[in-house]
């Protein structure tokens, strides 16, 4: 599938109607370099990428805001975007004779947002699957189509320093394993299932270890032991007494009440680990806000700054990037705490109502005559059988999550038994290689060095697995090698996943392509031009080499005077 026409229209009329053609397709910016600032000049070459992902699913919020700082909005482009009813409509082809899938997109929020494809209407939360059904006949749920096809779309600061890592700074190992055993022909059907098995595991066995912290599972039982042999002797002497029955009801009336208190605060105390689990998660994250090492940022910064010497952004915005990242871990991690503090008041107040109970049964227990000879036998039971709940109701909670953490790993061993057997790990070994073939060859022909990617079995952290993690060999180059090498991957895989059939797109987006050299700029021409892929790059006129300094690979022009909404 490859990009055909991208227009822009708004209630005012058409602003931009731009036809893509197949190979190098540039958007120039013919502002002088010399004319540049720190934060660049906004003529809107990189927001041409911007609104092609818009299409294919991306949050709106990312036209018009600072994606280093998600609290800075342009409101000039937004109050446009909003207010003129500005519509995208980005057209795809297989075979460049007509438009097979056509998307629709406004920034209207709520009922009067416009999201078609080939003029059908889709809520928020089916948009993407409906993308991923259309474009790649996708059927799965993981990975996302959105997943699938973030390295087709790079430029973003992580698409465009990571070769592999392209989705999100949040996104885990095992995400990518599923990802990567998609893209390359060898997942199997349980991968999600695997996934969230994965995931349960290692928040259980945290959960165990706060469980544990005190005492582990088999010196509860050992504790539990001695209290019940002390609870025994303490009956033995209680019977011996002359009790009379309406006594005796009142005391098995307030021994149940103080059992049923002993669980529920257990119950309650649990919750409030858990509770306190994730607020000293959250304030650790928080934490990071404050305790960031300002000094160890600004030299990573400054040493990115000689290697990408037209870097774009200033070290405050990368600060406020990392600070911004950090609420947003936040809030994430605070997600189940309403549903927990739901749970502990309605404890606390099924608790209270015993409580009240208790002191009832105990007012009337204290009017016998035969209390004051019990009064030290049963103050001391009570102690007892409360400290017996609360060993029980430990004990009970381990092994819950010892049994949560044995089903999830035996349903992960009967996964892997596939996953990782001998034959499955040579036929991603073999997928490896044969993508390797022209991983090298691209690269050789680009930089005359021979790129090749890897696989390894290593283990799961925080379970007892193991996830297959993929990773290039070279990662120590310059940032416009790495540039190259990115690009090589993204031309080696759409090669690839057309030879051996895996769905994918035929289009490329990248930004900062002035970053390469002119001959590498020069043979990436001629490559996607020969393997029929579009490669849509956004780059400085004065940067580009003279042989492509030709309006046949120009889809548009923009400079200060003409800017890509025109205003």
């Amino acid at each position: 599938m490859y990009i055909r026409r991208l227009k822009i229209t708004n209630s005012y009329g058409l602003i931009r109607d731009i036809h893509f053609h197949n190979g190098l397709n540039l958007i120039v910016d013919n502002t002088p370099s010399d004319n540049y600032t720190d934060t660049g000049n906004s003529v809107g070459k990189t927001t041409v990428l911007r609104l092609v992902d818009f299409c294919l699913g991306k949050d709106p919020k990312s036209i018009y805001t600072d994606p280093s700082d998600s609290n800075c909005i342009d409101e000039n482009v937004k109050n446009f975007l909003v207010k003129t009813n500005v519509i995208i409509e980005l057209a795809l082809t297989s075979n460049w004779e007509k438009d097979d899938i056509v998307i629709r997109r406004n920034f209207s929020p709520n009922k009067r947002a416009v999201r078609t494809i080939n003029g059908v209407q889709y809520n928020a939360e089916d948009f993407d699957s409906a993308l991923g059904e259309h474009l790649l006949g996708l059927t799965i749920t993981k990975p996302s189509f959105r997943q699938i096809i973030s390295h087709n779309i790079r430029y973003s600061e992580l698409a465009l320093a990571n070769v592999l890592k392209t989705v999100n700074p949040y996104t885990k190992d095992t995400e990518y394993e599923s990802l990567y055993l998609f893209m390359f022909g060898c997942q199997i059907d349980d991968t999600d299932r695997r996934q969230e098995l994965l995931d349960k595991i290692k928040a259980e066995n945290a959960f165990k270890r706060r469980l544990e912290k005190s005492n582990n599972k088999s010196t509860y039982r050992t504790l539990l032991g001695l209290i019940e042999s002390k609870i025994e002797e303490l009956e033995a002497k209680k019977a011996n007494l002359n009790v009379n029955p309406e006594f005796e009801s009142l005391i098995s009336q307030l021994n149940d009440i103080k059992c049923q208190i002993n669980v529920l605060n257990i119950d309650i105390a649990t919750l409030k680990l858990r509770e306190s689990t994730i607020l000293e998660t959250q304030k650790e994250i928080e934490a990071q806000h404050s305790n960031v090492d300002v000094e160890q940022l600004a030299t990573l910064y400054n040493e990115a700054k000689a290697l990408i010497p037209e870097i774009q952004k200033s070290f405050e915005d990368l600060l406020n990037y990392h600070n911004k990242m950090v609420a947003s871990r936040s809030r994430f991690v605070a997600i189940t705490l309403p549903a927990i503090n739901k749970q502990i008041n309605e404890k606390q107040g099924e608790l209270k109502r015993l409580l009240l109970k208790e002191e009832e049964l105990s007012r009337l227990v204290t009017k016998s005559d035969t209390y004051e000879s019990l009064e030290s036998l049963i103050s001391e039971m009570n102690s007892e059988y409360q400290k017996k709940g609360e060993y029980e109701n430990q004990i009970k909670q381990i092994e819950l999550v010892e049994k949560a953490i044995t089903e999830a790993q035996e349903a992960i061993r009967h996964i892997d038994e596939n996953l990782f057997s001998e034959s499955y790990q040579s036929r991603v070994q073999s997928a490896i290689d044969n993508f390797n073939v022209l991983f090298s060859s691209i690269s050789k022909k680009l930089y005359d060095e021979e790129y090749v990617l890897k696989v390894d079995k290593i283990p799961c952290k925080g379970t007892s697995g193991y996830l297959y993690k993929f990773s290039a060999f070279n990662a120590n180059l310059s940032s416009g090698k790495k540039m190259g090498e990115i690009s090589c991957f993204d031309i080696a895989y759409t090669m690839y996943a057309n030879k051996f059939h895996i769905p994918c797109l035929n289009f490329l987006l990248t930004d900062k392509k002035e970053l390469m050299s002119d001959n590498q700029l020069l043979a990436i021409a001629e490559v996607v031009e020969h393997e029929n892929i579009q490669f849509v790059a956004s780059i400085l006129r004065d940067k580009l080499p003279e042989e492509l300094q030709d309006s046949k690979y120009y889809i548009v022009e923009l400079s200060e005077h003409d800017k890509l909404f025109k205003f």
